[in-house]
């Protein structure tokens, strides 16, 4: 399983230190700003397609995104 834990900028080197004190942690990295904010768009994405599949949001077509480019 993996979890993603936001830590303050200031915390960071005592929280790292504290996960990878943890026998059970098997890895501790970090992502970068860049890589967080794909990530949050990929799962915003991902729970908009859950609710077109629900019927509780309609979608825009492909060729509506088009048009507005």
């Amino acid at each position: 399983m993996k979890v993603v834990i936001d830590i303050p900028d200031n915390e960071l080197n005592f929280g790292m230190k504290v996960l990878k004190s943890l026998s059970f942690v098997k890895k501790v990295k970090t992502m970068s700003p860049t890589t967080v904010q794909l990530w949050e768009n990929l799962k915003e994405a991902g729970e908009e397609v859950a609710l077109h599949k629900k019927g509780k949001l309609k979608l825009k077509s492909a060729q509506e995104l088009l048009n507005e480019l």
